[in-house]
Order: structure tokens, then C-alpha cells, then sequence
């Protein structure tokens, strides 16, 4: 008893939320299987059965142990999407009898203890984050508390004494309960929803009571009733699925570099005399210097604008800007620019540079300007 209360007092002083959950949510199944250690118990014969041993000198009280057995468990809950969970569990174990003593002494002991029922368990997750994350792989561990009835089995359980033998074999229902603590780690990558969990279980049921009766050797054939403990650890390995897993939030789309600022344009001015369309000396190395620095830089278009100042009609003016962007684009072929890459307009006095009324003759505007881009 002092056991079973230690066990419950703290899984439920370790179940208040100490971090946000990672979430569980909607329906979900869950099986295991593993190994169950079932513990020795106090067992004691009552009625007549009872009397019939005292009455040929023999306790009517002894122990009873067990091998190494197994347990296998299957589950379908509820994920509320904060961390708590509640499920109907179903469950089977089962033990074979290693050793009967007491009763005055014993032999030969043999028979199988199975308990089969079903349980209401409330769980919760807890998300540790990267403190939950080993080697690369990420566990949410959880503990719970679960109620619910269980029947335990005694299947042809029987030792010898005194030269006749205690047979115990029939079934006895009682309330159960459990503690639950485990981890789990997702399968995702796997299977979306997939969950391999690894657990342990105390399950305990109140006293059990089971029909017993005896004869031969030194005392008289009788009926009574076998009182036992039933108190079970386990470590399941298992899965879980759950049928609405959580949309892993979308995967951010890599930021596009961004985009080179293209280079800034380079200008050239080149300068006429009046009403000329003629390059000069100084003109042909301005027009060089752009020829040699379109080889240099990524240009992937060289424009070629004529113009004129406003000391002639409009009509002649535009003629002579196309004349002078003729001859700068002209020279820069020569130089070995691709005729393709120029782009040659004329703008006649629209577009001075310094602005004058008409008529007047202003160097500056008698120009054509090479912009490489």
C-alpha cells in the first residue's frame, strides 16, 4: 500500500505543465509491447481452505514469485493540441510462476498469472526544446495517471504440500491503476504522424481474491480462496499514429540575392566648332578614351547623341546633330566597337546643354555626347 501510494503521489506532483507541450492533436492510436516484471506477493488461503490447513499444522500464508514475462498494450485517444492527451487503453500480461513458499513448506510450483483489462489515462507532453534533443534526434518525454478495471487470472497454479497440493485457478476482476512515464521521438521523416515511444508502467490492483482448493496428503480435500497482490512494472516499446499531425510550418523560400545594381552610366562630351561636323584632335581621343573603357566595363550599350546650339533654323540644326553623331559613331567603329552596340539619335537644338535664346552660338551645345551603359 505504501508503495502505491508513493508512485501515484508522485506522478501526480510531475504532472503540472512545467513547459508548453508540443502538441498532440485530434485522434490518435498507440500500441506496445515489452517485458513485465511482476512482484512477489504476500498470498494467504481463507475459508475452508484456510481451516483445513491450519488444522493439519500448516500456515494458511505464503509468497508466490514469477519469471520474467511479457505485456503488450493498445491505445486510442485524444490530442487537445496543448500538451494534454487522454485515451481507453487495453492491455495483457503475463507471468509464469517461478516459486511457491510458506504453507508449512512447498514444492513444485508451476501454473501461469495473466491480467487482461481495460484503462482511462490522461497523459501530458512536455516540449523541452533544444534541452530535449540528443545526438540530433529530439525526444518529448510525458507522464500520466490512468484508472480503470483489470482481471486477473490464476491458470492452474498449484505446489505441492505435505503430499497433497493447493490448486489455484479461476479469475477475479478489481479496480486498477497506473503511472505512466515514457518519451517520444518523431518518425515524420518516416511517416507523417509516426511516433516511436519507449516507456514504463507501475500497475497495481486492489487484492485479489481467487478460488482455491486443495487435497490429499496430510490434509482433507477443501474450497476457499486465495488472496493475492498484484502489482506489475513494464517497458514497452511502441508506436504511436496520429491521424491529424501538425502542418510543419512552410520551409521560408531563400531570400533572392539581390539583383546587382547596375553600373552607373559614363559620359563623354565631344565639342565642334561652328557648323562643323569635323573631329578634332582632342575630339578623337575623347572618342578613344570611350572606345577603350566600353572594352573595360560590362557595356551592353553605347548611345551616341548629336547636338547643336540655336544660332540656325531647327531644320538645320537637327541635320548638323546628325551629321556629328554620324561622325563619332563612325570613329568608334573604327576603333573596333560593334557597330551594333551603338545607338545613334539626333536631337538638334531641343536638348542644350547650356540654355540660350535663339540665335546665339554657344560652344557647349554644339556637341555629341557617347554614353556607355
Amino acid at each position: 500500500m505504501k508503495l502505491r501510494t508513493s508512485l501515484l503521489a508522485t506522478t501526480l506532483l510531475f504532472a503540472p505543465g512545467l513547459a508548453i507541450a508540443q502538441p498532440v492533436s485530434g485522434l490518435y492510436i498507440a500500441g506496445g509491447a515489452g517485458v513485465n516484471w511482476l512482484m512477489d506477493a504476500d498470498i494467504g488461503s481463507t475459508g475452508q481452505l484456510g481451516s483445513s490447513l491450519t488444522a493439519a499444522g500448516l500456515p494458511a500464508t505464503g509468497d508466490i514469485s514469477f519469471d520474467l514475462g511479457w505485456v503488450g498494450v493498445i491505445s486510442l485517444g485524444w490530442g487537445f493540441g496543448n500538451g494534454l492527451r487522454a485515451e481507453i487503453e487495453g492491455n495483457y500480461r503475463q507471468n509464469e510462476v517461478d516459486n511457491i513458499s510458506g504453507f508449512g513448506g512447498t514444492s513444485a510450483a508451476a501454473g501461469t498469472a495473466r491480467s487482461y483489462g481495460a484503462m482511462a489515462n490522461v497523459l501530458y507532453d512536455f516540449d523541452l526544446g533544444d534541452a530535449g534533443r540528443i545526438g540530433g534526434v529530439s525526444f518529448v518525454p510525458y507522464v500520466g495517471v490512468g484508472a480503470g478495471y483489470i482481471w486477473r487470472e490464476f491458470d492452474d497454479i498449484r505446489v505441492n504440500v505435505l503430499g497433497g497440493t493447493v490448486r489455484t485457478d479461476g479469475t477475479d476482476g478489481r479496480f486498477a491503476y497506473q503511472a505512466i512515464v515514457g518519451a517520444a521521438t518523431s518518425l515524420n521523416q518516416y511517416v507523417p504522424g509516426l511516433a516511436l515511444t519507449l516507456e514504463y508502467r507501475f500497475l497495481g490492483t486492489l487484492e485479489n481474491k481467487i478460488d482455491t482448493t486443495s487435497g490429499g496428503g496430510s490434509f482433507t480435500v477443501s474450497r476457499g480462496t486465495t488472496e493475492s497482490e498484484n502489482y506489475n512494472h513494464s517497458i514497452l516499446l511502441g508506436l504511436r499514429y496520429a491521424f491529424n499531425p501538425p502542418v510543419p510550418p512552410p520551409v521560408a523560400a531563400p531570400m533572392p540575392a539581390p539583383a546587382a545594381a547596375p553600373a552607373p552610366a559614363r559620359t563623354y562630351l565631344v565639342f565642334f566648332d561652328w557648323d562643323r561636323a569635323d573631329l578634332t584632335d582632342r575630339a578623337r581621343q575623347i572618342i578613344a578614351d570611350a572606345a577603350q573603357a566600353s572594352t573595360r566595363v560590362q557595356t551592353t550599350r553605347i548611345e551616341v547623341a548629336g547636338h547643336a546650339d540655336r544660332s540656325g533654323t531647327p531644320q538645320y540644326n537637327q541635320r548638323l546633330s546628325e551629321r556629328r553623331a554620324a561622325a563619332v559613331a563612325s570613329e568608334l567603329t573604327r576603333l573596333g566597337v560593334p557597330r551594333n552596340a551603338i545607338v545613334v539619335q539626333a536631337f538638334g537644338e531641343s536638348r542644350p546643354l547650356v540654355p540660350t535664346a535663339d540665335g546665339v552660338r554657344e560652344p557647349q551645345n554644339r556637341r555629341v555626347e557617347i554614353v556607355l551603359r
